[in-house]
């Protein structure tokens, strides 16, 4: 039975799940979240449902329900998990089910799902304690399901975005973000999510999935998106100001829209032995 690793031990002094105040702003403007972020393809959602041995779905790091809506959609009972409280009241208010906690935190109180799921949050979480609680809360054979979308606009408009945070924002995530593929640093997580879970045990080999579509922005709404992408949910605000006039001025200068190219990078694994 795979055991939640000791509080001791050794941690990267670099992890993502450790930079909790980062982790906890999004919901510093929650409404902005749930309407202008991406959601995620209707494939990956079939391909979850289709692996997974029944409907009982909880979503890790629900947020404002951008997942979890669309598997209901698909006609599943979900429940949400949110550190975040803010988020979780607007995720309430769309009619979702919704507990505060960290996952690692969380208490599952012996309810069981047939798929355990997290979009776009699962580096905010602890790679070992996040896979051992994933596999207590799991029926045999459900699934854990982990994805991200990366981004990669046309390199001409990249290296545009590149430019106005380098002048704003030298030497941050933001100025380096659009200076290669996208699709790359999400890979990693990925990697870095499947050797948690081979760690802990309990699981098959973990699997890559991969799913490419595109969405078109117009200028108002990337810039609607952008102040709830990590990068900038911190940032003063004068300073926010200046990235978005920049990068407005560059979406300007390519006709006044343009189409994100998404990859939706995902690793799952079926749960292998009785709990």
């Amino acid at each position: 039975m795979p055991t939640l690793p000791s509080e001791r031990a050794p941690r990267s002094e670099h992890a993502s799940h450790e930079n909790r105040q980062v982790a906890e702003s999004f919901g510093s403007d929650a409404e902005r979240y749930d309407r202008a972020r991406p959601s995620y393809p209707q494939a990956l959602v079939n391909r979850i449902i289709a692996a997974s041995p029944g409907r009982d779905v909880l979503d890790v790091g629900c947020g404002t329900g951008i997942v979890a809506r669309r598997f209901e959609a698909a006609g599943c009972r979900v429940l949400g998990v949110d550190v975040d409280a803010r988020m979780a009241d607007l995720a309430r208010q769309r009619g979702l089910d919704v507990e505060v906690a960290s996952f690692e935190d969380w208490d599952p109180a012996r309810r069981e799902f047939d798929a355990v799921v997290s979009g776009q949050t699962w580096h905010w979480v602890n790679p070992l304690a996040g896979a051992a609680k994933a596999a207590q809360t799991l029926r045999p054979r459900g699934l854990l399901a982990l994805f991200w979308n990366a981004g990669q606009p046309l390199p001409e408009l990249a290296e545009a975005f590149a430019e106005v945070c380098r002048r704003v924002m030298p030497a941050s995530l933001a100025a380096r973000q659009w200076t290669g593929q996208a699709v790359d640093g999400y890979t990693a997580l990925c990697t870095k999510a499947a050797d948690g879970i081979r760690e802990v045990g309990g699981f098959a080999d973990p699997e890559q999935w991969r799913f490419d579509w595109e969405q078109p922005y117009t200028r108002d709404e990337w810039l609607d998106q952008l102040p709830t992408q990590g990068a900038f949910t911190r940032l003063p605000q004068a300073k926010l100001e200046e990235v978005l006039s920049g990068v407005g001025a560059a979406i300007d200068a390519a006709g006044g829209s343009f189409t994100m190219h998404y990859a939706t990078v995902a690793v799952t694994a079926m749960r292998t032995d009785t709990p």
